[in-house]
């Protein structure tokens, strides 16, 4: 079994963490016991390029349940929990690529680990394997049956490459899942973010003034997390039905520009390029706190802070400092990127229980069905998302009503009415 991990001897360490996290992920449990005892992947060979986190191990060691080899690697370089890393390779069998704090060229490489060993089901968060497979493995396509999308910028990716027709194979959006972006952009990014900034820096958030840039999903979960936390929070945006929202939210709007003036701590989760910028970096406080919670690092355009400071260095775990030629400092956590997992260690295992349970029944369907369908994005199946709400309520012990014949009727008619 190949590998490329930080050290095996973590194996022991990170088997406790992922049977800690396991009892507080009890839907993917479910599909577990089922999938041990169908083995609906039997045979499959499933590339997963996912974060490499207790959760991950949680949803990589169904699938094997499930009939399937995997190999899992890194998707981002700071994410990767070693020893978790190990115990998978030593506990679970699974070869991992991944090693916490990789460079570029070895990132890359293990992606091209993954993919060598021809995947008939892609597993992106962010969709590096899916890209790479376009752009430089095109021999893997026709073996490829279809994939799935965890997150929003990898969906963004990949309805660019549809949009230009050029998707290869269908993708099922996992991100767009009614039980994953309502739950875990929401309530796993808002309390994970907000972790990491406490974890890395020890501010107070009571009084600060809180910058959230996006207010989508991820954004709107940050808000919330960073206003309970006391902080006085500010909403930038470019669409004007996320900022009115944000001002019914109850939140002060205003651009960037004139946001970067006032805040204590910025925070960009838009999923798109260049959001804090110079003209942002040259109007911010001394002692500002920069974070990116969105995928990719280049939400903060680190090179034009690089230019436009005379000095850096670091002054915590991940905490680089970088001194401006007027004397100020600015704070930039996690080297830009995902400071959830940078800083603190992603979101909670009862949130992703609902996430994971996406990619795993979404990876069935795809062997199921995926020579059916045409080479688009797809949304997960309703009845997908309905059965992970119901067993998550199951496993919550939550009753909810049931919709009486007559009130079914009443809501399927166009002619009762008053």
């Amino acid at each position: 079994m190949k590998y490329d991990i930080r050290d095996i001897k973590l194996a022991e360490e990170g088997k406790q963490r992922i049977e800690w996290v396991r009892d507080r992920m009890p839907v993917l449990e479910l599909i577990r016991k089922r999938f041990a005892k169908e083995r609906p992947l039997r045979g499959i060979c499933i590339g997963a390029c996912l974060h490499v986190t207790t959760e991950t191990a949680i949803l990589v060691s169904t699938l094997k349940e499930g009939g399937a080899s995997v190999l899992l690697c890194a998707s981002n370089p700071l994410s990767t929990q070693d020893e978790v890393a190990a115990s998978l390779v030593k506990d679970c069998g699974i070869s991992v690529f991944a090693i916490r704090g990789e460079d570029n060229d070895t990132y890359y490489s293990h992606v091209n680990h993954v993919l060598d060993s021809c995947p008939v089901v892609t597993m992106d968060d962010g969709a590096d394997l899916v890209s790479t497979i376009h752009k430089e493995r095109r021999e893997l396509i026709e073996k490829v049956l279809g994939g799935t999308e965890e997150t929003t910028t990898g969906v963004i990716r990949l309805r660019s490459l549809e949009s230009k027709g050029l998707l290869a194979f269908p993708l099922i959006a996992v991100n767009d899942a009614d039980t994953k972006h309502l739950f875990d952009n929401r309530y796993g990014t808002g309390q994970s973010t907000v972790d990491a900034i406490i974890r890395m820096t020890n501010i107070l958030f009571s009084g600060a003034t809180f910058v959230v840039c996006g207010y989508g999903w991820c954004g709107r979960g940050i808000a919330l997390r960073a206003e309970g936390m006391g902080a006085n929070v500010i909403v930038t945006e470019v669409s004007p039905l996320r900022a009115l929202e944000a001002v019914m939210d109850g939140y002060r709007v205003m651009p960037l520009v004139d946001a970067a003036k006032k805040a204590d701590v910025l925070v960009t989760v838009t999923g798109d390029t260049k959001v804090l910028a110079s003209e942002h970096f040259a109007v911010m406080k001394d002692g500002a706190i920069v974070a990116n919670s969105g995928h990719f690092n280049v939400e903060v355009d680190i090179p034009a802070l690089e230019r436009l400071s005379v000095s850096k260095k670091r002054v915590g775990e991940l905490i680089d400092e970088y001194a401006m030629e007027d004397g100020r400092k600015i704070n930039l956590l996690g080297e830009g990127r995902l400071v959830n997992l940078a800083g603190a260690k992603g979101h909670p295992p009862a949130v992703m229980d609902m996430s994971f349970a996406n990619q795993a029944l979404s990876a069935e369907f795809i062997v199921k069905e995926g020579k059916k369908l045409d080479k688009k994005v797809y949304p997960v199946p309703e009845e997908i998302d309905r059965r992970i709400a119901e067993m998550k309520l199951q496993t919550m012990s939550v009753e909810i009503d049931k919709l009486t014949p007559e009130q079914e009727k009443y809501l399927s008619s166009w002619e009762l009415g008053t």
